[in-house]
């Protein structure tokens, strides 16, 4: 066997290399994680004090600000930081960053596929809502999405704390995720790769097939509504949803489902821009804008703060 040194400490390339560029960036993607932050609390806030939201669709909505909020900042400081000064960080912060990172994005893979089975409860069963959807169930649900997403992420954490590295020390991305550590691995990364296909494709297609089939009756059940405002209202929440879940996969699918021979880091980086910096603001918006619940709480406590004279 060949002597080879094993490394333990790893560089981040960032997002940039160039030195003009970097407070710039730094001072952009500092205004996008602050108002990620304050955007996602003042929803969560909305949402606890305002006894109008105390419903299943707005606890799910909740969880998942929460779940934005956590993904958000396991990478955007790590990010900032190395804007700022570039420094090594070492294996076993860079896998603990993978397993937070995993976690919370596929625990909002499920949480995105429960919204689904709620706004079909409330469409095509109304009547029935209240009894299916009461408060035991949706905390089990949410349990349910926090363990299973726990649980995911530690099989790939485990496996890949057995990986050893020797063939560089430079990763081609601004956080510590599989497919970089995959490129700089001298281990045989066959059983990685193939639990992100079986567990990866397995969980994702059930849970992307959980996620759009109750839309087939509920567009089926908006359909028949005669109210049209009431229609215009369903109709607003679903695409919505819609929207959220098909930027979010389409975004994961395109960093985690590919051959590693064909990843194109400079894209990549992109990608990754996208799902762990800018989406996180998204969900937000796309969810509260078109809200008029959330409007109506807003605007209730800016009075609360500043009555009108």
């Amino acid at each position: 066997m060949r002597n080879q040194t094993m490394l333990n400490e790893f560089f981040l390339t960032g997002l940039s290399d160039l030195p003009d560029l970097q407070l710039p960036l730094f001072l952009f993607f500092l205004l996008i994680y602050l108002l990620t932050l304050i955007w996602n609390l003042l929803i969560i806030t909305l949402i606890v004090i305002d006894s109008h939201l105390h419903t299943p669709m707005y606890f799910f909505l909740g969880n998942l600000a929460g779940l934005d909020l956590c993904c958000s900042s396991v990478t955007v400081p790590r990010m900032l930081f190395d804007l700022l000064k570039k420094s090594k960080i070492s294996k076993m912060a860079c896998i603990t960053q993978v397993f937070f990172f995993i976690f919370f994005a596929i625990s909002e893979v499920f949480l995105l596929a429960v919204m689904s089975y709620d706004r079909y409860t409330a469409v095509c069963q109304p009547l029935h809502y209240i009894r299916i959807m009461h408060w035991k169930v949706c905390v089990q649900m949410i349990s349910s999405v926090w363990f299973l997403g726990f649980t995911y992420s530690l099989v790939h954490t485990l496996y890949a704390f057995k990986l050893t590295f020797c063939r560089s020390d430079i990763i081609e991305s601004f956080f510590c995720d599989l497919p970089q550590l995959f490129q700089i691995s001298c281990s045989d990364i066959f059983i990685n790769v193939l639990l992100i296909f079986i567990l990866g494709g397995f969980l994702g297609v059930g849970s992307l097939i959980l996620t759009f089939l109750p839309y087939v009756s509920i567009f089926k059940a908006v359909l028949k509504m005669q109210v049209k405002g009431k229609r215009g209202k369903v109709f607003s929440t679903c695409t919505s949803h819609l929207t959220v879940v098909f930027i979010f996969y389409c975004s994961v699918m395109f960093n985690y489902f590919q051959p590693s021979s064909s990843h194109n880091f400079h894209s990549d980086k992109g990608v990754a821009i996208f799902y762990t910096v800018i989406l996180p603001l998204l969900n937000p918006l796309i969810y509260s804008l078109r809200n008029q619940d959330f409007k109506t709480a807003l605007q209730s406590v800016l009075w609360k703060i500043f009555p009108p004279k």
